[in-house]
């Protein structure tokens, strides 16, 4: 499923913002679908899990759920299963993003849940340590997001430029097939830049885009500058 997405890629997290929800997640969708057009650029979209399937069914972008559960089918009131995130159109899951942590257990049951439905995991770590751990479950993409800087306007690429680094740099050795972006404050198109001069092939953001004033105009931005940075590679 990995060659649906391309690279550098920017992956959007709508969380459950008042912004994202309902209508608003189908109009940001749309907004990304179009940049994406435009740009020539790889945007996923992760709208709030009630508006997946409307948001699937009306852009051709790709579309991520924020979360799986680690279930089979079965009796698991009010859990999120791959099944269900695959009817609804999405071609992959965010996985334990620091806002829904997972158990180092439950963390493997779900990117086997996940490549048994043909679905992308897209696994979220918050230090260099944990980001050694995950590479070795082998997920199909993972980003490094220190939580302490997420929503702070202040980008992990510049506060801990060390972090990003270490973070490409041990993927690279424990498992080279695995695509590396990075998270938490980023709010520019230079954070965006400077995370693809660490070596990242792209980036996971939520309230910039989300609360943005003009969506357009700021994915627009990020969009070409992870073009220009990405050719300077």
């Amino acid at each position: 499923m990995a060659e649906k997405l391309s690279y550098p890629l920017i992956a959007l997290n709508f969380k459950v913002y008042l912004e994202a929800i309902g209508g608003n997640a189908v109009r940001l969708s749309k907004v990304a679908e179009e940049v994406s057009r435009e740009y020539d650029v790889c945007i996923v979209v992760a709208p709030p899990q009630l508006d997946l399937a409307q948001v699937a069914g009306e852009v051709r972008i790709p579309v991520f759920s924020q979360h799986v559960d680690p279930y089979k089918p079965g009796s698991y009131t009010g859990s999120i299963i791959a099944e269900d995130v695959k009817a609804a159109g999405a071609i992959g899951s965010i996985v334990n993003h620091s806002e829904r942590r997972l158990r180092l257990a439950d963390i493997g049951a779900v990117l086997e849940r996940l490549r048994e439905n043909g679905l992308i995991a897209l696994l979220c770590t918050d230090t260099v340590e944990t980001t050694k751990a995950g590479a070795a479950l082998s997920p199909d993409i993972l980003a490094i997001e220190p939580p302490e800087l997420i929503g702070t306007g202040i980008p992990v690429s510049k506060a801990k430029p060390e972090v990003v680094t270490a973070a490409v740099e041990a993927v690279k050795e424990i498992n080279p097939g695995v695509h590396v972006l990075c998270g938490a404050g980023i709010s520019t198109g230079d954070d965006v830049a400077r995370a693809i001069e660490l070596g990242t092939e792209g980036v996971l953001l939520a309230s910039a885009y989300v609360k943005a004033r003009d969506p357009k105009k700021l994915l627009s931005e990020m969009a070409e500058a992870a073009l220009k940075a990405w050719d300077k590679r």
